[in-house]
């Protein structure tokens, strides 16, 4: 039942040119050189510090690894995050 879920999604964003992220609840993620990640759909976060931020995503988690990380703005869905971003890792 999963797997035609999935494609009657893919099938509903290509056919109405929808993107991905917003029918398969996909995380959307937006770096500005190595400075700042804007990340939407998000689940909320698990750790902070200057050099570890945790997102809990709709499957997985994301580890950015960086310093001097700041969260500059945090809203239901969407985070901003200022810093020396060192590394992005997609935990599944």
């Amino acid at each position: 039942m999963r797997r035609i879920r999935k494609k009657l999604d893919q099938w509903t964003a290509r056919v109405l040119d929808i993107p991905q992220d917003v029918t398969m609840d996909l995380p959307r993620l937006t770096m500005l050189g190595n400075l700042q990640l804007h990340i939407e759909n998000h689940r909320g976060v698990l750790h902070f510090s200057e050099e570890l931020l945790k997102l809990s995503l709709s499957k997985g988690v994301l580890e950015v690894q960086g310093a001097n990380l700041s969260i500059r703005t945090i809203m239901t869905e969407e985070v901003l995050v200022e810093g020396n971003i060192h590394s992005l890792k997609y935990i599944q």
